[in-house]
Order: structure tokens, then sequence, then C-alpha cells
């Protein structure tokens, strides 16, 4: 079996890659050891860039109807509610960042959503296939598969998560630490008399410790999160799951009426020593391990798969040179382990979830892939290596304008290229604008700016890089 790029892992990570691969026409194949998709609710929370990486990839609209927001936490004593807890500090939706609150949706639904997309793009899951070791050459990746076939493909993404095979296959290694030594378990659940429009918070009690259980959006389910002391055993049977909601809460054993999920897990905090080797990269949880505080991993994962897709298809089909792809890493593992940082300090209450974690001011301006030709540049306005914010332009929405797998170029209040652009590259023009102020900005396919400048000098050049000349 040969293809251009495989995948391996169809979670969130694969699937959003598959999808970016599938809409560029590119011939892709994602595969996966288990027989279904994931069934339970890990990741549920996605912060506002993420959402606006679901608006480019089509899938937003079904997002929003699948979840919702997050509910205030009610906290809970001797079957008494005796406060409020806010998980994330407010933020309203404004015209340059229109998804600016934290939403829900619980991994299984996410990862339907983004299957039935790859589906409707042409794209493919292969289930029950298992990679058990790769090889490569100058030219190929081999996956040889557990069952004794082989998938050739040009290049290999691994986002096979935190145990990833093909990241040991590699020799690549993982430094972390342990965030919290104590073992959590995590179940999706029904249960019957407790309302769904708080998240409940039960605080530890003499002999027992913290009980959270979350109504999961969109659904009819509940996510029950207990944490235990170091070295207790953790019962992820569905008896075992009764037993702890009945001991820490009022909740009686049998009013949990369905246990649907179970797992159990050591926070803590690892980063891949490198995302790349040779014609494979690895992405995700295969990357990068995070605590769950503060909802930064499935969102740095999906990222990741974003930034990688576009530089794929540019090498694939010849339009930049094969040193594009050395961005990857160069440009996304600072970035994890920025977020590994801000996902260890959520988790030990050292910061609370505010602006870090909306994920909205990640940028590039250190990347070899950045190119600001101005001088000074007003505070605060967008500069070469920043995210591209929303906006209107002459009456274009610039998130419709940015849609799709295209370049874009903005000339507010300047002339744009006189030679004009290539066919790939969408052009935008119009008056300063509030966020971005004047001049030229080149919005590459992943929503960064990648050239700036006052004057069209350089530009030519630079699109040159990528084969989108005239």
């Amino acid at each position: 079996m040969n293809t251009d790029v495989l995948i391996v892992g169809a979670g969130p990570t694969g699937l959003a890659l598959g999808i970016d691969l599938a809409r560029r026409g590119v011939d892709a194949l994602v595969v996966e050891r288990a027989r279904t998709l994931f069934p339970g609710s890990r990741g549920k929370g996605f912060q506002p860039r993420t959402m606006e990486v679901f608006d480019d990839l089509g899938v937003l609209d079904a997002i929003h109807a699948a979840g919702g927001t997050y509910p205030i936490g009610m906290i809970w004593k001797n079957g008494e509610r005796v406060g409020e807890h806010h998980m994330f500090d407010p933020a309203e939706p404004s015209e340059d960042s229109p998804y600016n609150r934290a939403w829900m949706v619980p991994q299984w639904r996410t990862q339907e959503i983004l299957a039935a997309r790859l589906a409707e793009l042409g794209g493919t899951v292969a289930f029950h296939h298992e990679v058990a070791g790769v090889s490569q050459d100058d030219e190929s990746v081999t996956a040889h598969l557990s069952s004794g076939g082989t998938v050739r493909a040009r290049y290999l993404v691994a986002a096979d998560g935190g145990r990833s095979a093909v990241r040991r296959a590699l020799g690549i290694g993982m430094t972390g630490e342990s965030v919290d030594p104590n073992p959590t378990l995590v179940a999706d659940v029904r249960i019957s008399g407790l309302d769904r429009d708080n998240w409940h918070v039960f605080p530890p009690r003499e002999g027992d410790d913290l009980l959270a259980i979350c109504p999961l959006a969109g659904t009819e389910d509940f996510q029950v999160m207990a944490r235990f002391p170091e070295g207790a055993y953790v019962d992820t049977s569905p008896d075992g799951v009764r037993k702890v909601v009945a001991e820490r809460s009022h909740i009686a054993a049998e009013d949990v009426t369905e246990v649907r999920w179970t797992s159990d897990f050591r926070p803590r905090a690892a980063l891949a020593d490198r995302f790349r080797s040779g014609r494979v990269f690895i992405a995700g949880d295969a990357a990068h391990v995070h605590s769950p505080a503060g909802g930064q991993g499935l969102n740095t994962s999906v990222q990741d798969a974003y930034n990688l897709g576009w530089k794929l298809d540019s090498v694939l089909t010849g339009s930049a040179p094969a040193t594009l792809l050395d961005s990857y890493e160069e440009e996304r593992r600072p970035v994890a382990a920025e977020m590994l940082d801000l996902s260890t300090a959520v988790h030990r209450g050292e910061v609370r979830r505010g602006g870090a974690t909306r994920q909205l001011g990640i940028g590039y301006r250190d990347s070899s892939l950045t190119v600001e030709t101005r001088g000074a540049v007003d505070g605060g306005a967008v500069r070469a290596g920043d995210r591209a914010p929303d906006g209107r332009v002459d009456g274009i929405r610039l998130f419709d304008a940015f849609r799709g797998p295209h370049w874009t170029l903005l000339a507010l209040g300047v002339d744009a290229p006189g030679g004009g652009v290539g066919a790939a590259v969408r052009v935008v023009r119009g008056g300063a604008h509030g966020a971005y102020g004047t001049g030229l900005f080149l919005v590459r396919p992943d929503g960064y700016v990648g050239w700036a400048g006052d004057r069209p000098e350089g530009l030519d050049a630079y699109l040159g890089r990528y084969g989108l000349g005239a």
C-alpha cells in the first residue's frame, strides 16, 4: 500500500491533519490501531484559537451545535451548595476574536465530527491497523504493521498518543516531570437527580480527596473526576466509580445509573526531545503530554496538525523546497514547551485560566519563515509572525477571506503590488484597520502573518520561496 502521507492515529490531531491534507488534494491515509474511534470524554475543551482553526477546516458549525460554554462551578459541603467558582476568567467575543470563550465538546463527539468531515472530503481511516515499526530511506518511509503488512509513504506523521509506538521506534526521548503524584479517576457516567447547570465540586474531606462532576455539553452524560492519595489503588470498574461518588458526595450509588467509560492517569508534563526524524514527524500527545488543567493539550495538538498540513502540501507539490519542513519543529516545539509550563502552573494553582490559556497570543515572530520589513510598529499592532485577527475590510470579513488552503495578502491603506501576485494568493484591499494599522500583510494558510511591510519591496522574493509569484 502506498500513499503520500501516512498519519498514525485517528485522534483529534490525526483527523485534523487528515482534513487539512484532504482539502488540499493530498493523498493521505489515517491508520488507527483500535477498532473504533476513542469512546471517552478525556479532552473536552476548546480554546478560541482552536475554534478559529475549526472555522477554517469547515467543522465549526458542527462543533458549536455539539457543545456549549463551560458551566459555573458549584461548591458543595455536606449536601448543601455553599458557593460558586468560575473556571475561566470572563472574556466576550470581539471583532478580532469572535470565538473568545472556551467551548466544551467531549472528545468522542469531536472525533466523530472530524471523522465525518474527513469522509466528506474523501479521506479514509483504516481501523485495526497497528504500526509496530518504521524504516526509512532518502525517498520514503515504510510503516511495518503488526499484521505483517506494510504502508509506504513519502512522509509519516505520528499522532499516536503519549505512548507513541512510532516515537519509541525512532528512539526519540521524552523529557518531563510528574505534575502531581496523586492518581486521578475519570469516567463518563449518567446520574439521575443532579442538575446540568453547574460543574459540581466536592472539596476534600477528612479521609478522602477532591471529586468533581461536570455535565458534558450536548450529551446526557457527566464527566466524573476523582483525585486519590499518592500510591492509592484506583478502581475503574463501574462499582468503583459508584462507590467513590457516593462516598464523597450526597449522591447515592444507585443514582449513577450508567458508567459508559473509565480511565485513570497520573498528571505529568513531558516534551519530546525532537519533533522530527528524517521523513517522520511527531505531533499531538506523541510530542507533548500535559496536565489536563487549563485545557491546553488537545488544543496544542490540533494546532500542530494545522501548522504541518500546509507545509507538507507545499513540499509534496514542489512549490516549496523540502527545507520548509524544518520549520515545523522550529515553530511548534517552543510553543509546546510554553503550553506545558502553562498547564503545569494552572494545575498547581499558580496562575488562573486567563488570557494565555486562550492561545490567541501564540505566534512565530522568531521563526525563519517570518519577515518583518517595517521599522517601528505601534505597540499592539499586528507584526509579522503574529496571528492574523478577524475584522472587516471594505465589507469583507477577514476570516471568510482567509478560509481555505490559500495565502491571503492584505493591502491596508497602501497599494497592492503593481505586478500582482500568483493565483494561489487572494488579495484583500481596504483602508487602515484598527488591529493591523496600515501596510501589506501576507497571511499564511494557517492564519499567521508571514511577511509584513509598508512597501512591496521584498514581497516578490518571499512569495517566490513558496512558488506563489505572479
